[in-house]
């Protein structure tokens, strides 16, 4: 029988890189744009089968507003999974089996415990954050319901989430999107059993999201339980061990606080692009859900670049670094720049999937116009980014990116948007601060890599 590592893994530390990482990459592109799907089913549905065009678009309106929220609260945790992917690629490409075991099952229980923290939080939370966003009073009661049900499946979310990470560290790109596919199948078919079946709108939809995760879920922890490889996990060994625990929050704490500033910065601008109305919400729910597809897409280059610098880290391969990040920046670069003309200039019909009011339509394409044009810059951003973490270093690209994207777009919106208010002004902070941050970045890295050979030279390199 062909074993488990030769049918799905991949060595990222021998060969050409560009086949390699196209290898990686593509499966987790069509499984991250399957995830987004989840969402997209959601506001699809809702949008089209909730009954009048009014109702249709204030569901639209409540689940597109919740994702700036939903983020904001799970981006801590969820960055966890970066420091997963990073220790776990390192122990497999120097064949550390004992280090490799103690890091899988410290990372379900981790999963787990996170997975119940953030449903608490998130169910409490929820409504008093969206009066503080000035959330309209005809949308306000379907997003806090779409929210709280959402975040009751936190748990099973977070146990696909990391076990995906420690396949994705061995190179297994490849049964994430076997699941995810059996999953967004289900999703789609629960949709519309619960909104066209049973009228249920948002809570039917948030109900089909949970269950369709579950499935994900069980089939994340079937392979891992079922794997002769060194990352087998068996039940009754999952325990929190300290010493990796502290290792998986040392690059993914950094990670996460970003990502919860970055969400925090985006429920700003949401917050700014409520005092336009309900249509104008509707638009660009509508519009930022379809850029989620580019965005996914770039992301899977991101998170290959993390995956191949770490595993070369931890196999002692110095030159294979730089390589590495050119290789995806090229990736990246071409996925964003066709992707996101592509999906402007048919942006109309794209938008036209979700509502079929002229005017929602017309805020959609609005800030497509200005995000999805430039969203390569974004990529660009996020895989130099990526290759500091892979290399064990997570605090610097966090400052950097909460000073440079965070911070320079908060300003923006109490300076610029506040003397321009438009919603155009509003979504040009958006290119404007990837630029400056991916700049910031790109100095970063060459003074850290530098270090890091330094340190691999005398085998000391390490999560720093």
């Amino acid at each position: 029988m062909q074993s488990t590592r030769k049918k799905y893994e991949i060595d990222m530390t021998e060969g050409a890189l560009l086949p390699k990482i196209l290898l990686f990459s593509i499966p987790l592109m069509i499984s991250s744009v399957l995830q987004l799907l989840f969402n997209a089913a959601d506001i699809v549905v809702v949008g089209q089968f909730s009954g009048d065009e009014a109702l249709g678009a204030n569901c639209v309106a409540a689940i597109g507003s919740t994702g700036s929220v939903i983020n904001m609260l799970l981006s801590v945790f969820m960055g966890l999974s970066v420091g997963v992917n990073v220790l776990a690629a390192r122990y497999f490409a120097a064949k550390q089996d004992k280090e490799m075991s103690e890091t899988v099952h410290t990372t379900v229980a981790l999963a787990l415990i996170g997975g119940v923290i953030i449903a608490v939080i998130g169910f409490v939370a929820s409504r008093p954050i969206l009066e503080l966003m000035g959330s309209p009073a005809e949308v306000i009661d379907l997003s806090t319901t779409y929210m709280r049900i959402y975040f009751v499946g936190m748990p099973v979310t977070l146990l696909y989430n990391f076990g995906a990470a420690i396949l994705r560290a061995t190179g297994d790109t490849r049964r994430p999107l076997y699941y995810l596919m059996n999953a967004g199948v289900i999703n789609v078919i629960l949709n519309l059993i619960f909104v066209v079946g049973f009228k249920m709108n948002v809570a039917g939809v948030a109900f089909a999201t949970i269950l369709a995760q579950c499935v994900s879920a069980a089939l994340i922890l079937k392979a891992l339980m079922t794997t002769e490889e060194n990352y087998k996990l068996y039940i009754n060994k999952i325990s929190i061990n300290m010493d990796k625990a502290k290792r998986i929050i040392r690059v993914g704490l950094p990670a996460g606080l970003q990502g919860t500033i970055f969400s925090f910065s985006n429920v700003l601008i949401q917050s700014s692009i409520n005092e336009f109305g309900a249509t104008a919400m509707a638009g660009s729910a509508a519009g930022a859900n379809l850029e989620g597809f580019v965005y996914m897409a770039m992301n899977s280059i991101y998170q290959a670049c993390v995956s191949f610098t770490s595993q070369n880290v931890g196999a002692n391969k110095p030159d294979r670094i730089g390589k590495v990040l050119a290789n995806c920046l090229a990736i990246v670069s071409v996925v964003g720049l066709v992707m996101g003309n592509i999906f402007y200039l048919f942006g109309a019909q794209l938008v036209g999937v979700y509502t079929a009011e002229p005017a929602t339509i017309q805020y959609g394409v609005q800030r497509m116009a200005i995000i999805c044009t430039l969203y390569f810059l974004c990529g660009a951003m996020d895989v130099i980014c990526g290759s500091l973490r892979g290399m064990g270093y997570s605090t610097v690209p966090m400052i950097v990116s909460i000073i440079g994207a965070c911070g320079l777009r908060i300003v923006w919106i109490l300076t610029v948007f506040r003397i321009y208010h438009s919603l155009t002004v509003l979504y040009i902070s958006y290119p404007v601060t990837w630029f400056i941050t991916a700049s910031a970045h790109l100095i970063s890295y060459f003074i850290i890599k530098k270090k890091v050979i330094s340190k691999m030279g005398t085998g000391k390199a390490e999560v720093a």
